[in-house]
C-alpha cells in the first residue's frame, strides 16, 4: 500500500512520512497522540481496517479492511486561526477535485463536511485545530471515504455508499488518497497555511 501511495505522490510535506496500521480503532486518536509528541509536518496516518473512527452525529465510522480510505493528515501550519474561515469546505473541494481527476465524475458537497453522490454520503472529513490562544498548534484532518465497499449495516445503508457502488467500478484506493495529498498540498501552499 505504502509503495502505491509513494508512486503517486506528487507532494514536498504532505506524506513525505506515511504512518500504516494494519488495524487501529482511530487514526483520528493515534494523530493527536503523535502531533502533541512532534511529528514531521505533512505525516498521514493510514488504518487499512478502522474499527472506531469519528463520524458525524455520534456515529462511528467503520472501514472494512481492504475496501476504504481512512486517513488523517496533521500539520504544524505558519498561518493563524483566521486564515482558516472555510477550511473544512476548502478540503471538501480538494476530495471532490480528486475523485474527478480519477473517475471523471463530479460528487458533491453537503456543508460542512459530507461528500455525497446520487444523495447519499459517501465520504466526510473532521477537521481538529488546536490551538494556544490565537496560534495554531497543530491540525489533524481526517478523511474517511467509502470506496469500493459493497456491504453497510441496517443503520446506514439508506443514507451510505461507495464509489464502487455509485460508479459500477473499483478503484485503486492509493490512487485516490495520493490525489488528495496531491491537491491538499497545492491549496494549503497557495494559502500559505504550510
Amino acid at each position: 500500500m505504502k509503495q502505491k501511495i509513494i508512486e503517486n505522490l506528487k507532494t514536498k510535506i504532505i506524506g513525505k512520512n506515511i504512518i500504516i496500521f494494519d488495524k487501529i480503532d482511530s487514526t483520528q486518536t493515534e494523530a493527536k497522540k503523535l502531533a502533541k509528541k512532534g511529528i514531521e509536518n505533512g505525516t498521514i496516518i493510514i488504518a487499512d481496517e478502522q474499527t472506531n473512527g469519528m463520524g458525524t452525529h455520534g456515529r462511528t465510522w467503520y472501514t472494512k479492511k481492504g475496501k476504504n480510505i481512512a486517513f488523517t493528515i496533521i500539520i504544524f501550519p505558519e498561518c493563524n486561526i483566521n486564515d482558516l474561515k472555510n477550511f473544512t469546505f476548502d478540503i471538501a473541494n480538494c476530495i471532490v477535485d480528486s475523485i474527478y481527476n480519477i473517475s471523471n465524475e463530479k460528487l458533491n458537497i453537503k456543508i460542512p463536511n459530507d461528500i455525497m453522490i446520487n444523495n447519499k454520503k459517501v465520504g466526510g472529513i473532521l477537521t481538529q485545530v488546536i490551538t494556544e490562544g490565537e496560534k495554531i498548534k497543530y491540525i489533524l484532518i481526517g478523511i474517511g471515504i467509502n470506496v469500493n465497499e459493497t456491504d453497510f449495516s441496517e443503520e446506514i445503508k439508506d443514507i451510505a455508499t461507495s464509489l464502487k457502488i455509485e460508479l459500477k467500478k473499483d478503484f485503486q484506493r492509493e490512487e485516490i488518497l495520493a490525489e488528495i495529498c496531491n491537491l491538499f498540498e497545492k491549496y494549503c501552499i497557495e494559502k500559505r497555511i504550510i
